[in-house]
């Protein structure tokens, strides 16, 4: 039995579940009130706001909150942002975030994290990294660094969570299969991956 958190291995986007119903509904009686109870304490805050949710028979329910973008969650929402994230920066700064229109594209975005062996528990690092490279040469591939680090021109493990390998397709399918590409061209000592993305 695991105890607290434990960060995701694997992201989609668009999520099949959280819905406009559910949007509407984390809108009214979470995301607005936060926001005001901040204001009310007088913390008015600037920035990116995480809610931790968890989705249960009773409706949504924070776990965590973080004021910063969540991780693996951005690896497949900023892939289909159309809208420069700088203007919506600078309007946030100004206050004026109402007067830009912020729009999306409609492909899917999978990212499969490649993480250390043993992961979330205890794990060994130090490990080089070969693949990188090939993986990113399709230009619907990005492999995001987690736990690495660069020594002479060579990356190694050093972390739990190590790469994230996202792939932007038109349709779900698409972008699953174009992950695992990515991820069958990166290899390290020990590595481990959720092999069924798609299948649940």
């Amino acid at each position: 039995m695991t105890k607290g958190l434990i960060p995701e291995v694997w992201e989609r986007s668009p999520s099949r579940i959280y819905t406009e119903e559910i949007d509407k509904y984390c809108m009214e009686k979470i995301y607005k009130p936060t926001i005001e109870a901040m204001e009310k304490e007088g913390r008015k805050f600037k920035g990116v706001l995480y809610f931790g949710l968890i989705i249960t028979k009773d409706g949504p329910k924070v776990l965590e909150y973080n004021a910063r973008f969540g991780d693996p969650e951005t690896q497949v929402v900023l892939p289909r942002l159309n809208t420069d994230i700088i203007d919506i920066f600078d309007a946030i700064i100004d206050e004026r975030l109402d007067e830009i229109e912020i729009s999306w594209n409609d492909n899917a975005c999978v990212c499969v994290i490649m993480a250390s062996g043993g992961y979330p528990k205890e794990y060994k690092t130090g490990y080089e990294i070969s693949g990188i490279e090939d993986a990113e040469r399709d230009a619907n591939i990005v492999v995001f660094h987690a736990g690495t680090k660069r020594e002479d021109g060579k990356y190694y493990t050093a972390g739990g969570r190590v790469l994230g390998v996202t792939a932007m397709e038109s349709n779900l399918d698409q972008a699953i299969k174009k992950a695992y590409e990515g991820v069958g061209k990166i290899k390290f000592q020990d590595m481990h991956y959720r092999k069924d993305i798609g299948i649940k």
